[in-house]
């Protein structure tokens, strides 16, 4: 763009515009394509007949032409423009011409004047740097978003933005301008200032992104408040989990986690994820882990539960997917057996700082169908660790997922402290932040190693039951001399021995063999345990006067804390009660 003169108008115009007008005075032959295809070649006056005439007469005005750019005033069009314009000429960008809008913004401006001294909005928006870069490279340069307070010009009442657009101009010598400040007698470059408003598009964007925080913060707080809002704790096990929603907008994906105590001293262990994210996989993950808890109460296999989930979760939503893992541990085996429905695998850690994967076979994830589920088992004795995760921890889109769950090998390895500092160190290790794209579970199980006074409160004795009427008074009899050596206090000794009593004779007339008596003291409870060869379960129900059987689980069930069953692998079953020992 060049400039030849600052003035109203921009140079050449006032001259082309007169030139104009004094050809529209003097008549001319007419010229062009059409004027020699319209003139016939044997008339010498040139005159077109009157009868070859289409017009209403000969007196008809000739058609006026549409103005040409030429004919334009480029200070009326700038002026008009309802974007800021402003133009700037040399080293210190003196102010040559500045529009309305402008002027209607930040107020008029001299001319003449260093846009430093006259123009210091330009400072402050950041643009006399860019001003200057565009000077020197002669590349034109662009800031987009700049805030214009409010109150500027006088009538604004709120606060704008504008994309600025600073593009280099080339300004001729013209001769002499009316004002001797701004007269041009050499070329110069110069710069167009162009600010287009963007405050509708920027306050659009803002209502977006705090609609989409509001439903993010509301899909949140369903993800959380559809998670353990605390954990149970078992007797022999220490555990931790946490979750990290991914990223910032609100599509909060489906994982979950949980810890179930199971009775007898067995805990259920479970993590799993729904994939997709949003609240309609939060609301899936929610119906999952409820259901979860409900089979856990039948106390099934792990391969059984997930079997049922498996059905659940294509009658829940046939297109949503999810993985999870359920293991059960029992401090009597000193193992987890789990079983895994497409999930990654479970990270277990020796005593002595070993780190191996969970390599037992797993199925397809749940709402599949048609797979037989499998259980399979790992030791986790005294000293042992575990970690259970979703796929978040380690899963990034230029890695395999091998190299990730090798990293958390790594770093699992490294991690030790109480579950809830192993699973900060996870996170940071594996370097997931508050801006990592996807959600992340974790759940940490430590089977501490006692020692001491803490030992102390830890015992386990059992007794092999081979049948007959000696065998009985033999369980009485063992169930009374462990409870009084366990120094329990005179009623809890009794009760205590009523209930053994009670399970033994209901195994010796409805079990078969082989029987054992397992007792078992924690820090909070006593767990009285019978086992047989049998898969009936029993069920408590209600005797009539004169029977004469019957009433063994009922006695149980009124005074024990808690009482349940199972069967067992292999064929059998177990029948267990608890009391709830004293505080302190």
């Amino acid at each position: 763009m060049i400039f030849t003169r600052w003035s109203a108008k921009f140079p050449g115009t006032q001259r082309r515009t007169a030139a104009r007008s004094d050809r529209a005075a003097t008549p001319s032959a007419p010229s062009g394509p059409t004027a020699h295809s319209a003139a016939p070649t044997d008339d010498p006056s040139g005159t077109v007949p009157a009868a070859r005439a289409e017009g209403p007469g000969e007196d008809a005005p000739p058609p006026t032409a549409p103005p040409t750019v030429d004919a334009l005033s480029v200070h009326d069009i700038l002026g008009t423009i309802p974007a800021l314009v402003a133009v700037v000429y040399g080293p210190e960008h003196r102010i040559a011409y500045v529009n309305s809008a402008y002027a209607g913004v930040f107020g008029p401006r001299p001319a003449g004047h260093t846009a430093r001294e006259a123009l210091p909005e330009l400072g402050e928006l950041g643009l006399l740097p860019l001003m200057d870069q565009v000077l020197r490279s002669g590349k034109p340069r662009t800031v987009k978003s700049r805030k214009v307070p409010a109150g500027a010009g006088g009538d604004r009442t709120r606060d704008g933005y504008y994309t600025f657009t600073c593009t280099p101009i080339e300004v001729a010598a013209s001769g002499p301008a009316p004002d001797p400040e701004v007269a041009c007698v050499a070329p110069h470059k110069g710069v167009l200032v162009f600010g287009a408003e963007v405050t509708d598009q920027i306050e659009s964007a803002e209502r977006l992104r705090a609609s989409e925080a509001r439903q993010r913060a509301a899909a949140v707080t369903l993800q959380r408040s559809l998670l353990p809002q605390e954990l149970e704790q078992p007797d022999d096990l220490r555990v931790a989990a946490t979750y990290q929603p991914g990223g910032t907008d609100a599509a909060v994906g489906g994982d979950w986690y949980d810890v179930i105590t199971l009775g007898a001293g067995r805990t259920a262990l479970v993590i799993g994820d729904v994939m997709g994210r949003g609240v309609r996989a939060a609301a899936v993950m929610g119906q999952l882990r409820t259901a979860v808890r409900a089979y856990a109460r039948l106390d099934l296999p792990p391969h059984e539960v997930l079997q049922l989930l498996d059905g659940l979760a294509a009658e829940i939503d046939a297109s949503q997917i999810a993985t999870c893992v359920y293991a059960v541990h029992d401090p009597n085996e000193g193992r987890l057996v789990y079983a895994s429905a497409g999930h990654l695998p479970m990270l277990v850690r020796d005593a002595d700082g070993t780190v191996r994967r969970a390599a037992e076979p797993t199925g397809p994830p749940l709402g599949t169908g048609g797979w037989l589920h499998t259980s399979g088992s790992v030791p986790l004795g005294a000293g042992s660790s575990a970690v259970l995760y979703t796929d978040g921890l380690v899963e990034r889109r230029d890695k395999d997922i091998d190299e990730g769950v090798a990293a958390l090998e790594r770093a699992f390895a490294g991690s030790t402290g109480t579950p809830d500092i192993v699973c900060d160190r996870l996170l940071r290790s594996l370097g997931i932040t508050a801006a990592h794209d996807d959600d992340v579970a974790i759940l940490v199980i430590q089977n501490p190693v006692r020692t001491g006074h803490d030992a102390e409160l830890f015992h386990n004795a059992a007794l092999e039951l081979h049948g007959g009427t000696e065998a009985a008074p033999r369980a009485r009899a063992f169930a009374s001399g462990v409870l009084a050596s366990w120094r329990f206090s005179p009623e809890l000794h009794d009760l205590g021995v009523l209930a053994a009593s009670e399970l033994v004779a209901n195994s010796l007339q409805h079990g078969t063999p082989p029987m054992r008596l397992r007792l078992r003291r924690t820090d909070r409870r006593l767990i009285i345990e019978v086992t047989d060869g049998d898969d009936h379960l029993p069920r408590r129900r209600r005797a009539e006067p004169v029977d004469e059987t019957g009433r063994g689980i009922s006695i149980v069930a009124t005074i024990a804390s808690s009482w349940g069953s199972r069967r067992t692998p292999g064929g059998g079953k177990a029948v267990w009660c608890e009391f709830a020992l004293p505080r302190g």
